[in-house]
């Protein structure tokens, strides 16, 4: 017969022990319980657990002592407001911690992983404080939200769940698609990132399933779409919320049947992605208004990671400031700069609508144009005013009437744009301003013009 797993948890809160003690014993765990770290100290030997649970907040001593008192791993519990105390409490040698309310599976799945990783090494493997990586490579910060961001991070990337990532242009989307990714078992093969907004509406179905030579007109060869590109990988799809509906239908099928089939062909093909998926957009609105279908949005809702915008990350911005900055100078092979106090002032009080994109551009602009080692407000040319002021204009309005001559640069994209999107596709609103569909896309994000749907 098997020997059931011990597992010891503190909690002061009677209900909450209760309930992990029925959940972790319908799992076939045999579960001790405690109301203090005294009172397990005193009832129990430690080394006889394989794994204990205990809350971060106890009467007399917390919970982090329990860590000190044996080899045992120890799982750190605490609500969402006190995260930051729970990532100290990894760096003092906890093996994961859960916040409040948890789920049970989210339980159950990190008492097995500390069981199963604590059987194959000892104590003295375990990595020292400083060797524990906490945030997710290439992406700063420190705030209770984006702690939760890096932990959901690293839970959905062990699953072969889809995964929808909401956040505003700039807020480093693709490095979060990055992080799942390479943190997943596909690391090993090249993702394929595909902006959907970005490729003309009468392409899409041909860029991302493929098509048969003579298909359609210009079509000389077969081609194998970025789908079947990303077979056995991640295949991260931008701003789904512009893929046009006849391609919202082809995508259903990769979903439900794992398989694809090219444009103009009557055989399917047998695929393997892992598909994350990220718009600024409200899917749920887009479905209300039937520019979004309602199974498909339900198909890639499976696991949801919330970027938040930078200006609700508190002390972050500081912190990505200087990171930033030592990057450029040193990119840019300039001497060390340092930031003045009113540019300190005004990185803080900005509200940063295009996040840490727009935060990158105005530092190197301000490298670029330093003349002495100290950053200025000026030098980094953002407009304190209207940035703390909420926009009061509707997108959907003209810019105030002024003469051509008087408009600034974005008061005459603005009105450029809303003036002839009714009669101009994308294509010939891009050519006739001198950009590319691309920076079209990245400038109606920007100053919140919505790309009109077409029905």
């Amino acid at each position: 017969m098997t020997q059931m797993n011990q597992v010891l948890v503190v909690e002061d809160e009677v209900v909450i022990r209760t309930a992990l003690k029925r959940l972790l014993e319908r799992h076939e765990y045999k579960v001790s319980e405690a109301g203090t770290v005294k009172e397990s100290l005193e009832k129990y030997d430690m080394e006889d657990f394989d794994v204990i649970i205990s809350d971060l907040r106890l009467p007399g001593a917390p919970g982090t002592d329990l860590i000190k008192a044996s080899s045992t791993p120890v799982l750190i519990m605490t609500s969402y407001s006190s995260i930051r105390s729970a990532i100290d409490s990894m760096k003092m040698g906890a093996v994961d911690y859960i916040a409040k309310p948890f789920e049970h599976n989210e339980i159950i799945e990190s008492v097995a992983k500390a069981i199963r990783e604590h059987s194959k090494s000892s104590p003295k493997d375990k990595p020292a404080a400083d060797e524990i990586e906490l945030p997710v490579h290439g992406m700063i910060g420190s705030c209770a939200q984006m702690m939760e961001l890096f932990r959901r991070i690293r839970k959905v990337a062990l699953t072969s769940s889809t995964v929808l990532i909401n956040g505003e242009s700039g807020t480093g989307k693709e490095l979060v698609v990055r992080a799942i990714h390479n943190l997943s078992n596909r690391f090993d093969k090249e993702m394929i990132s595909v902006n959907c907004a970005a490729i003309p509406e009468n392409l899409i179905e041909s860029e991302l399933f493929g098509h048969e030579k003579g298909a359609f007109t210009g079509a000389t060869s077969t081609r194998t779409g970025l789908v079947e590109a990303a077979h056995g990988s991640t295949l991260f799809l931008d701003e789904i919320g512009e893929l046009p509906l006849h391609a919202q239908a082809r995508l259903l099928r990769v979903l439900q049947e794992s398989e694809i089939r090219k444009v103009g062909s009557v055989q399917s093909t047998k695929v393997d992605v892992r598909l994350v998926a990220a718009t600024h957009l409200n899917l749920k609105q887009l479905v209300a208004d039937g520019e979004f279908r309602e199974d498909l949005y339900y198909r890639i809702n499976v696991m949801t990671l919330l970027i938040p915008p930078l200006r609700d990350r508190g002390n972050d911005i500081l912190e990505l400031a200087d990171v930033i900055l030592q990057r450029t100078c040193k990119r840019l092979k300039t001497a060390q700069l340092k930031y003045g106090s009113d540019a300190i002032r005004a990185i803080t009080e900005y509200r940063w609508p295009g996040n840490v994109r727009e935060l990158e551009n105005a530092i190197e602009r301000a490298v670029v144009l330093a003349e002495t080692t100290e950053i200025t407000e000026e030098l980094l040319a953002i407009d304190g005013e209207v940035a703390k002021a909420s926009p009061s204009r509707d997108a959907t309005e003209l810019p105030p009437s002024k003469p051509i001559e008087d408009l600034s640069l974005e008061d005459y994209f603005q009105r450029f744009v809303l003036e002839h999107q009714d009669a101009m596709n994308e294509t010939q609103l891009a050519k006739k301003l001198g950009i590319s569909r691309k920076c079209l896309w990245e400038r109606r994000q920007r100053f919140g013009i919505p790309r009109k749907k077409k029905h």
